[in-house]
């Protein structure tokens, strides 16, 4: 680019903000000004591995299927959709008013239809090994190559799996699974990442990598609210990159943003009281709402005796990993570690939030010092006495939070050594079951218990499958397996919780809390869509 059009092309950003952000002035420009303090790696769907790539390829791009607020799977350019009685062949019927944005690679620049054609090609894309995409998962162990993915015509797009998998409709409304455009991924090859061409309600402007990012209306999409008026409703989406969060947050005080994601520990006193609520001298200036997100934190413990770390560990005694499971007090660590952000975890694996998810029906662990301290004298440690010092790894992000759990377990005897490494190290060691127990946490891809409960599935183990925890159960993987032929969401759930209450019951695992999204918004925003997977969607906000 010579130095005078980049000088015309700063001007032009300069003159469009300016308009965009006069709201009140001269001006009915509507722009949502957020800040990604994480960075943006890819705006190629294929690259979604990270919330803030999720965030983005939502805006710009579609797939078949979409979420809703509570987690149901609803049309998007598939309009409907039939599953054959063997649950191994979805067949997609694809609205006709769909197109993809303007580009100079399309015919005269203008962005062309959609067709099934497109989807066979998106989604081949994220098994082809050329690729290497990080959504390989959704499809290489459920259907056998390219050919799976079947174009009937161009209104009608086929999907042929090679077992049942009954979360499949949830797992297609994941950003992986959005559709692209052969000739314009073809042009650019991997600088697609940085000129995305979708067909979402936003389409892609600039991108300043670590500086700014601009998203404008798509003027041609194709979705309409209730009362049949065009979405979206802003005009405009600016992104920065502060990666200091309290200067972020500085930046949402002084009403530069529009939205602010989640409370860090460093400021986290200032915003909260140690029960949640926004303190006093907030009130009234934004927004601010918690909301459950399906991830859930633990403590994980390696239980398969067959392994020589294990067996040198008092840790393969179940009764002292239930004596830990009920000497943690959650409650009183989500109060003063988090200042009331996250549910206790003491019903089961599968977190609040999750389509199923039934408090009353998976019995886990409460806090209970006296049950914790008579089970470690039946293992034959009575007050923790004889017992070898167990050391539990974590990284410096949640040192606070193990520390605390070293100190309750401190209080029933148990002498516990931390052992902080970089995330990195850690995800290694229990990638190759080398850590007897280690804090972690599981956020799932998509609206299903499944998701969770796979970490305890035996063919997961690692390095190739992420059961840490190396939980070997016969009768757990028939239930797991039975799942898959259970189309029935209810009847699937009752499996779910079944097995879910094995896990607890065995206690390879210690979950601690439910975690919790935090949403900050000015006052004059509406329309946020609130959801458990945490999905950014602003093709319903207004700005007044």
């Amino acid at each position: 680019m010579q130095a005078s059009f980049k000088y015309i092309f700063w001007i032009f950003f300069a003159l469009l903000f300016t308009s965009c952000n006069q709201d009140s002035q001269n001006s009915d420009k509507k722009t949502f000004n957020i800040n990604l303090d994480q960075g943006l790696t890819s705006i190629d769907p294929a690259f979604a591995r990270n919330q803030n790539a999720i965030w983005m390829t939502n805006q710009i791009f579609n797939g078949l299927v979409q979420i809703d607020s509570s987690l149901k799977t609803v049309p998007c350019i598939a309009k409907s959709w039939q599953v054959s009685e063997d649950a191994l062949t979805y067949t997609f019927n694809l609205r006709n008013d769909v197109y993809f944005h303007d580009d100079p690679i399309f015919k005269n620049g203008k962005g062309r239809k959609v067709v099934a054609s497109d989807f066979a090609y998106s989604f081949y894309r994220l098994i082809d090994p050329k690729v290497a995409s990080s959504g390989g998962w959704i499809f290489s162990d459920k259907v056998k190559d390219q050919h799976n993915f079947i174009a009937v015509n161009d209104s009608t797009f086929q999907i042929k799996l090679v077992k049942p998998f009954p979360p499949f409709m949830n797992l297609l409304t994941t950003q992986y699974c959005s559709v692209v455009p052969k000739e314009v991924v073809s042009h650019y090859g991997k600088d697609f990442r940085s000129h995305p061409i979708g067909t979402g309600p936003f389409k892609f402007k600039y991108w300043k990598e670590g500086e700014i990012l601009v998203l404008l209306k798509n003027e041609k999409y194709w979705e309409k609210d209730k009362a049949g008026k065009k979405l979206p409703y802003l005009d405009a989406v600016k992104a920065t990159f502060i990666t200091d969060k309290q200067s972020g947050f500085m930046s949402f005080l002084k009403k530069d943003l529009d939205f602010y994601y989640n409370v860090d520990g460093s400021y986290r006193d200032d915003i909260l009281t140690k029960s949640g609520q926004m303190v006093s001298k907030y009130k009234g200036k934004f927004t601010l709402k918690k909301s459950p997100y399906i991830c859930t934190e633990y403590v994980g413990i390696l239980v398969d005796t067959n392994l020589a770390i294990v067996k040198k560990s008092p840790l393969k005694v179940k009764k002292i990993r239930q004596a830990i499971n009920y000497a943690i007090d959650r409650d009183k660590l989500i109060r003063y570690l988090r200042n009331g952000i996250g549910i206790a975890a003491t019903s089961g694996f599968i977190p609040k939030g999750m389509p199923g998810f039934d408090s009353l029906a998976v019995k886990g662990y409460t806090y209970n010092p006296v049950l914790s301290s008579r089970l470690l004298k039946e293992a034959g440690f009575p007050g923790g006495k004889g017992l070898p010092e167990i050391t539990l790894n974590t990284t410096t992000t949640y040192k606070d939070l193990i520390e605390f759990i070293q100190g309750e377990l401190t209080n029933i005897g148990m002498k516990v050594k931390i052992d902080v490494s970089p995330s990195s190290s850690l995800r290694d060691l229990m990638s190759k079951n080398n850590v007897n127990f280690f804090r972690g946490s599981w956020l799932a891809d998509y609206a299903d218990g499944e998701n969770f409960l796979s970490m305890f599935y035996s063919k997961n183990k690692v390095p190739n499958g992420p059961n840490y925890f190396a939980y070997y159960n016969r009768e757990f993987d028939k239930l797991f397996e039975q799942s898959y032929y259970e189309a029935d969401d209810q009847k699937r759930f009752a499996l779910y919780r079944k097995m879910d209450q094995m896990v607890m019951d065995y206690s390879p695992v210690v979950p601690l809390f439910y975690d919790q999204s935090v949403v900050m918004l000015q006052n004059n925003i509406s329309g946020y869509a609130f959801n458990a997977l945490s999905l950014m969607i602003l093709k319903n906000i207004k700005k007044n």
